[in-house]
């Protein structure tokens, strides 16, 4: 099984490189640490956001309208079954 990179393995690797990022420049620049990071997680904050509202994880927003049948949510998540008593 190949796996490939996705667009949101991606916003992860940015989220946790700008919070690298803010520590490394904390470390070795003048620039206090109480600064670099929570600038830097403003950067984090905005991959997110780009993430969540710009290029969101449903393909049209008719999408959001769609109802799931409870027949059809995963049978882990499911209040349907129950799992076997020990």
């Amino acid at each position: 099984m190949v796996y490939s990179l996705q667009y949101y393995d991606l916003v992860l690797v940015a989220i946790a490189a700008s919070m690298v990022l803010g520590a490394l420049v904390a470390f070795v620049t003048p620039v206090a640490f109480e600064v670099a990071i929570p600038l830097f997680a403003v950067v984090a904050i905005a991959f997110i956001g780009h993430a969540l509202f710009v290029n969101g994880p449903v393909d049209e927003t008719d999408d959001l309208a769609a109802e799931v049948e409870l027949e059809e949510v995963p049978a882990v998540l499911s209040p349907l079954e129950t799992a076997p008593e020990r």
